[in-house]
């Protein structure tokens, strides 16, 4: 069954890998529907059947394999395995695989070759994915390349910490370092700004994790809000880095504010920006689907890479080409022998419902005012709200409202308890 819209195979399946437990993942549920719309079989690993991906009617089978990614790597190879043999058995054939997180695209990456029975994988080095999602690697990789990046250290133990901080000044970034370790023994949540040495220690108590090598961190120049502007780049690449699908946009709110996940964004083409990205991926040899971060430091005009995510980004719905192509379906093209349309990307505006809610509260609260809206136009694609396939909206609805009102309850304790 072939030749659907776009030149699609519809014969071959797509997988979606994960490792972690992140089941509010917008970037899945773009990766179904997008594939899905086209008569793609999609399958996906979930963590139970009532993840938003899981009830999306472009869902062909949802495999629910939970994990937390701190299991022994062999025991996630072979979960893997077994979730391809399991799709191959299903659909007679081999899968394209997407990956969602970091720790994904390392283990397909690194077990390609007991894998390539059962999958359909980009020809991307094997150590090259893990390089890139260390934050420490990037940052040779980037200084190795002549690709723009702020300054940065990787301290092994507190005393290196504090050194580093004192180097680079106040504010500074916080950044878990590598993949992996960022869910066995996470030194902060999320990318997290400090703005003084009591609030870098509170990060970094006595204890094991502090005390002594390594330090599982990255301390990053941090690139004043007033004086930077936030850029985005997704593309997909062939062989040898060559580009099939390339796209630029601005990032306009996340969440938690300044250093989290995208929640408003818009597609604006940016052709410097195009070939910085294009460039960078050539010279590694990079393969595959890749999400990449930068910040314009308006001080000196360039644009400085920040986070090089080696797989599927959670807001690639933002970017689509007037053919048809995002990233997602460029790697099933790319990956079935199918040449990947050209065209121009469309102009677009992406949210994430209940995230940029939290944002847009977070900032007229600081502010004392509404913010203004920097993206005039509607947003043309949201991450869970969809006419077409409505459940994965409930789905996020009620797992939020429940974290929601766990977390009121919890301050709520706490507030009575030191009254």
């Amino acid at each position: 069954m072939a030749g659907g819209p776009l030149g699609v195979d519809r014969a071959v399946p797509a997988l979606l890998v994960k490792v972690g437990h992140y089941p509010l993942s917008h970037s899945a549920v773009g990766a179904v529907r997008s594939l899905g719309r086209l008569g793609v079989p999609v399958y996906a690993m979930v963590e139970d059947r009532l993840t938003p991906t899981a009830l999306s009617r472009y869902l062909t089978g949802a495999l629910v394999r939970p994990s937390t990614g701190r299991e022994p790597p062999a025991e996630l190879a072979a979960a893997l395995r077994g979730v391809a043999r399991e799709v191959r058995r299903r659909s007679g054939r081999r899968a394209v695989a997407v990956a969602t997180d970091d720790e994904a695209a390392v283990l397909l990456a690194e077990h390609a070759t007991e894998l390539a029975e059962d999958l359909l994988l980009p020809p991307v080095p094997p150590g090259l994915p893990r390089r890139l999602a260390d934050k420490g690697g990037l940052h040779d990789l980037c200084r190795a390349t002549g690709t723009p990046t702020p300054a940065a250290r990787t301290p092994a133990d507190r005393a290196g910490l504090l050194a580093a901080a004192a180097e680079l000044g106040y504010p500074l970034v916080l950044k878990n370092l590598a993949s992996f370790t960022r869910l066995e023994r996470p030194v902060v949540g999320h990318t997290t700004v400090v703005r003084s040495e009591a609030e870098l220690l509170s990060h970094c108590p006595p204890g094991a994790s502090c005390d002594g090598p390594p330090l599982a961190v990255l301390v990053q120049e941090y690139l004043p809000a007033e004086q930077a502007r936030d850029w985005i780049t997704h593309l997909t690449c062939g062989p040898g880095g060559e580009p099939l699908a390339v796209f630029t946009g601005v990032k306009l709110r996340s969440w938690p504010p300044g250093a989290g996940v995208t929640t408003r964004a818009g597609a604006v083409a940016n052709p410097e920006l195009a070939e910085l990205a294009v460039r960078l991926c050539r010279r590694l040899g990079y393969c595959g689907i890749a999400d990449l971060d930068w910040r314009l430091d308006l001080r000196d005009g360039r644009y400085k890479l920040v986070d090089f995510n080696p797989r599927t980004g959670a807001q690639f719905r933002l970017f689509e080409t007037t053919a048809g192509v995002d990233v997602v379906r460029a790697l099933h093209l790319s990956l079935t022998g199918r040449p990947v349309p050209p065209g121009p990307q469309l102009r677009r505006g992406y949210g994430v419902g209940q995230l940029d809610l939290l944002s847009l509260g977070s900032a007229a609260w600081h502010e004392h005012r509404p913010p203004a809206d920097p993206w005039p136009h509607r947003s043309t694609e949201r991450a869970w709200l969809c006419a077409d396939d409505p459940l994965p909206a409930v789905a996020v609805a009620a797992r939020f409202g429940g974290r929601a009102a766990r977390y009121a309850a919890r301050r709520l304790a706490a507030a009575a308890r030191g009254g």
